[in-house]
């Protein structure tokens, strides 16, 4: 038997991580209508929480708590190689990564807490479920589930389902680790970015316990989702998508980003990120994972040769602003003045005489700002 919790991988492998945590009772399928489309810019990991999904039951017991879910997603995180991550996670995944920018800030780059709480409440009830759980399986809870986790008129019978797949052992764990959970007076530590997200209509953990969270962690952003209640992932999986995209979307992280600041100069790198809107932002962070990420940190041309390339190709199909670009950058790959001539030169035999003609304008007057001749 596996001692690492279940999880589902998707995405870039060079990616930023982002590890999606479920809510008591759910499986990665929460995540199944947001996390393909986060996957196109970021390497998700959607994580079951034990006995939940494909996750052993064993690897918790009664008396269960919070700090130990955590430990559990931190050795996936090892086992999968990731250092720092983002996280999200709904209700008792949110627990979790509160507690995880708590105890491991280390970890974690930036956090979004979604329909959760820092406190969930008395112990008392959530005793009392875990015994009828213990008793009677998770039958009974599922019965009254659509009730606390869907506004009315709204379903999703495949998360019901799972829930009455859960093994009741586990589940009942899990609620003794909600009843002993209370990070209220530790949520002024936290100091990663940090963004709530609520359910307006949220029976189980209220608007208010997030105002409570985003009241308190320093410069935590607040989002109320109206029409949503406690899954909101599965509910209003559109308006949860933009949430995340524009929060973990800040630039900065990856080799990408170095490599692009390396080639471009700060100042070019500081001005497109400043332009960057919503509109734009998927484009940005392609281009700095892939474009630079993946392509310029390939070992097998050097840098000096991608640059050579590079003005080739932009001559050939007349993209002058992106070529005096690349010819003001040329210098810090290595390239002299007299060197980029001669790759014009050349692009006039295999280009085309005016589209060299064109090129070599640019790169003069280029060569000319930066006093290069």
């Amino acid at each position: 038997m596996t001692d690492t919790l279940h999880h589902h991988s998707e995405g870039p492998a060079t990616g930023p991580a982002l590890l999606l945590g479920p809510s008591l009772g759910t499986s990665t399928a929460l995540w199944d209508s947001v996390a393909p489309e986060l996957s196109t810019t970021f390497r998700t990991v959607r994580w079951d929480l034990p006995g939940h999904g494909g996750s052993p039951a064993g690897l918790i017991g009664p008396d269960a708590t919070v700090g130990q879910l955590g430990a559990l997603v931190l050795d996936m995180a090892d086992s999968l190689g990731l250092d720092r991550f983002h996280y999200a996670g709904v209700s008792l995944g949110g627990a979790v990564g509160l507690w995880l920018a708590v105890h491991h800030p280390e970890r974690v780059d930036r956090l979004s807490v979604i329909c959760s709480s820092a406190h969930f409440g008395p112990a008392g009830p959530w005793h009392e479920r875990a015994s009828l759980v213990r008793r009677l399986g998770t039958g009974p809870v599922a019965k009254t589930a659509p009730a606390r986790w869907f506004t009315p008129g709204f379903t999703r019978p495949a998360l019901v389902d799972d829930l009455r797949r859960t093994d009741p052992q586990a589940y009942a764990a899990c609620c003794d680790a909600l009843a002993a959970f209370d990070l209220r007076e530790e949520l002024v530590s936290i100091r990663v970015p940090t963004l709530v997200v609520a359910g307006r209509q949220d029976p189980a953990t209220p608007p208010a316990h997030a105002r409570e969270i985003a009241d308190a962690v320093p410069h935590a952003a607040l989002i109320e989702l109206a029409d949503a209640s406690h899954l909101a992932p599965a509910e209003r999986p559109m308006a949860v998508l933009a949430a995340l995209r524009t929060h973990f979307a800040a630039p900065g992280h990856g080799p990408g980003m170095a490599v692009r600041r390396r080639v471009l100069s700060d100042s070019h790198v500081d001005s497109a990120q400043s332009r960057t809107t919503p509109f734009t932002a998927r484009f940005q962070d392609f281009i700095t994972r892939y474009a630079w990420g993946e392509i310029w940190t390939d070992p097998t041309l050097s840098r000096r040769e991608r640059s050579l390339v590079t003005l080739t190709a932009l001559v050939a199909h007349g993209h002058l602003e992106e070529l005096a670009l690349h010819v003001r950058a040329a210098p810090r790959n290595g390239l002299s003045p007299d060197e980029i001539g001669a790759v014009l030169l050349q692009s006039a035999v295999y280009c085309g005489v005016p589209a060299a003609n064109a090129a070599f304008a640019v790169a003069q007057r280029v060569l000319e700002e930066e006093g290069a001749l």
